[in-house]
């Protein structure tokens, strides 16, 4: 890739060319896949008929889970073909989707009780510039539910290619990372969900610090209050 090389144009492009293959994958991993146990955990912690913004929302579907649950969704995606799938898969549906970068939202100031962001950190240029545009959006204590894919991740093999001195579209940041930077930036840790593979039980973990937990999973979802 040439040095003009433009991550967010770029990741809108390979978003863009993964629409139908994630089109295709969204509704098992949300029912029964690795993101079933994501809308019980926020049902848990949000309110029914709070504001929710899902960014990252890809063709909708976790998007429609958040609706039928009873919150007041708004999906927003970088990629326009994944906006186009979740208007034509949801357009009965009263939930609103916009085409919008995470490092920028198309939102007011402070106007957002909650958003779920689930495997969308990993893939932006500057988590720093993310996490404060997401609490930018967010009222004061407001809640952001943040999933943060961990080291036996399939997916993390995208940042490789840095290794070689290559431009790629996924960072390296692992979940406890995350978790200090959220800290320096204001967010309060409230509680987390491990997400692990099924070689991994209980026993292998329950016992460990929060970090050891956490560098044993595919994904860690944060709980994180806006508390600046």
């Amino acid at each position: 890739m040439s040095q003009s090389f433009n991550w967010h144009k770029e990741a809108e492009v390979q978003w863009d060319n993964r629409a139908e293959f994630w089109n295709e994958r969204s509704k098992e991993m949300w029912d029964r896949g690795s993101r079933k146990q994501i809308v019980p955990f926020i049902e848990k912690h949000l309110e029914k008929g709070s504001s929710i913004v899902d960014v990252g929302c890809g063709d909708g579907y976790g998007s429609y889970k958040l609706h039928k649950s009873g919150y007041n969704v708004t999906g927003v995606d970088i990629s326009g073909e994944m906006i186009k799938l979740a208007k034509k898969r949801l357009y009965q549906e009263d939930i609103a989707f916009l085409q919008g970068d995470i490092t920028s939202l198309p939102m007011c100031d402070a106007s957002q009780d909650s958003m779920m962001a689930i495997n969308v950190i990993e893939w932006t240029a500057s988590p720093v510039d993310v996490l404060k545009e997401l609490g930018r959006v967010l009222k004061k204590d407001g809640l952001l539910f943040a999933g943060i894919l961990g080291p036996t991740a399939g997916p993390r093999m995208n940042s490789y290619p840095r290794l070689h001195g290559e431009k790629a579209i996924c960072n390296t940041m692992m979940p406890w990372e995350f978790q200090q930077l959220a800290s320096e930036l204001h967010f309060e840790y409230m509680d987390g969900l491990g997400v692990f593979k099924k070689e991994v039980n209980g026993k292998h973990y329950e016992h460990l610090p929060l970090d050891l937990q956490q560098a044993l999973t595919f994904m860690w979802v944060f709980l994180l209050r806006k508390a600046g």
